[in-house]
């Protein structure tokens, strides 16, 4: 479900010590195998596992002292 790229813009960028950012259509499938679809046009997804609202990035890595986020 990868929609068109812009030439020269990434479709994934890795923030350090955050989410993962994620440029147009895609599916996420999350830790219990269930898929979710991007629903716009960048959506950020969890790395550290402390979101309430995984897959998606809410912010919780914020309150993790750097040294432990991802």
């Amino acid at each position: 479900m990868s929609g068109p790229s812009t030439p020269g813009t990434p479709d994934v960028v890795i923030c350090p010590g955050g989410p993962l950012l994620l440029r147009g259509d895609h599916l996420v499938r999350d830790e219990d195998g269930v898929e979710h679809a991007t629903t716009r046009p960048i959506s950020a997804v969890c790395r550290c596992g402390k979101s309430a609202t995984k897959p998606w990035c809410d912010g919780n890595h914020k309150a993790i002292p750097e040294k432990l986020r991802p």
